[in-house]
């Protein structure tokens, strides 16, 4: 099995919806923002290279908005898939499978092109998967979630007749659910942030790896109270965060950050204040220290 961190630019955000009830005093340390208060954050995917399969989780925000829609996020150094795959011999003919983690438009929205003036699947050999709770809450969204469902995004993928659905357990609110996607995949299901975000659970030989997706953007979402605004339900967002990182610190994770703008993999370590990071790494320095043992 082989990992790769594929990255397809950056976007900004608002740092305080980023950062919900966090003080700006705090969180700016963190992430400094800009004379608009936003602050910038990574599109970040990535490619399992399992077997005959070559599973893309997510797929970063696209380029087939117009200058409105861009203008409110400031995308810059943007790679279209095409390019960013083909940086490691990778072409988009090649992909078998797209996971999904959930449909608002920076996990989505590079999934779908425009091509002879129509939107196209950009990844014409491979099945599209999603959570069937999730794509039932896309097409028919919240008026609060809506913005982030663009149907640009959907309907191409309703149309293409790729899209298969992935049948999840009615949520029990009291430990995290997985669901079995691969012989080395497995997905915990969370619903604080949207209904039936999935974080793909990577196991390679005696290590895991989980791609976080929004439970944890970035390295200083870790801290349990750090959940934020863009949450449906923050207080279940809370229960998962502190759920999952017990989790992860008995069984040692190493946890894959999609929209932290400087880091990519941590490990973690329990401190005198909490669940905290302890190293942080790239993925290709973590893929070296794995294939040396």
């Amino acid at each position: 099995m082989q990992l790769f961190s594929i990255e397809t630019g950056n976007f900004k955000l608002d740092g305080g919806a980023m950062f919900g009830v966090v003080p700006k005093s705090i969180w700016n340390k963190l992430n400094p923002a800009d004379e608009n208060n936003l602050c910038t954050w990574a599109l970040r995917c990535l490619l399992i290279i399992d077997g005959d399969r070559k599973i893309l989780i997510d797929t970063g925000m696209g380029n087939k908005q117009d200058a409105k829609f861009f203008s409110h996020y400031q995308p810059s150094n943007t790679v279209t898939l095409h390019d960013a795959l083909q940086k490691i011999n990778i072409g988009v003919t090649d992909i078998t499978d797209v996971l999904l983690t959930h449909l608002h438009f920076d996990h989505v929205g590079g999934a779908i092109e425009v091509q002879n003036q129509q939107f196209k699947t950009v990844f014409p050999n491979a099945i599209y998967w999603v959570s069937e709770p999730q794509w039932d809450l896309g097409m028919n969204p919240n008026k609060r979630e809506k913005a982030s469902f663009l149907k640009e995004n959907l309907e191409p993928l309703k149309a293409s007749g790729q899209l298969k659905l992935i049948t999840v357990p009615p949520y029990q609110g009291k430990e995290l659910q997985e669901i079995h996607f691969s012989k080395n995949v497995t997905c915990i299901v969370v619903n604080g942030h949207t209904q039936c975000m999935l974080l793909p659970k990577i196991k390679i030989q005696d290590k895991t790896l989980v791609y976080m997706a929004d439970l944890l953007p970035s390295v200083a979402h870790i801290p349990l109270p750090y959940v934020m605004g863009y949450d449906m339900q923050p207080l279940v967002t809370l229960t998962e965060k502190e759920l999952f990182l017990q989790d992860a610190i008995q069984n040692k994770y190493t946890l894959f950050f999609e929209h932290d703008p400087i880091h990519e993999c941590c490990s973690l370590q329990v401190t005198e204040k909490g669940i905290r990071a302890e190293h942080t790494f790239l993925l290709s320095d973590w893929n070296k220290a794995h294939s040396a043992h």
